[in-house]
């Protein structure tokens, strides 16, 4: 259990340190990057546990690790697509509000 809670602590931090370098974070909320690293370390956690990966010697890594990777990775690439598509979907809407 303890293993879940490290993952946890980790995953959050790694969001909002995700959040925090990005240019465009104003576009988007704080805890979006965090929630997302948070769920995918979680749910990561929890398969690699319900698979036996746990408490094998050699392998004992696994939980505790990759989903902190996992997490970190999905928040970064949750950052990426929304600082584009929020950015250019705001533009345009702002452009049709002007123009009208």
């Amino acid at each position: 259990m303890l293993s879940l809670i490290v993952v946890a602590l980790v995953t959050v931090a790694a969001g909002f340190v995700v959040w925090a370098n990005d240019k465009r974070h104003a576009k988007y909320g704080i805890a979006v990057p965090a929630g997302v690293s948070l769920t995918v370390g979680m749910l990561s956690w929890i398969v690699f546990m319900a698979a036996g990966l746990g408490y094998q010697p050699g392998l004992t890594w696994i939980p505790w690790v990759l989903p902190m990777v996992l997490g970190a990775a999905a928040s970064a690439a949750a950052v990426l697509y929304l600082g584009k598509t929020r950015t250019s979907r705001d533009t345009a809407r702002l452009t049709a509000i002007l123009r009208y």
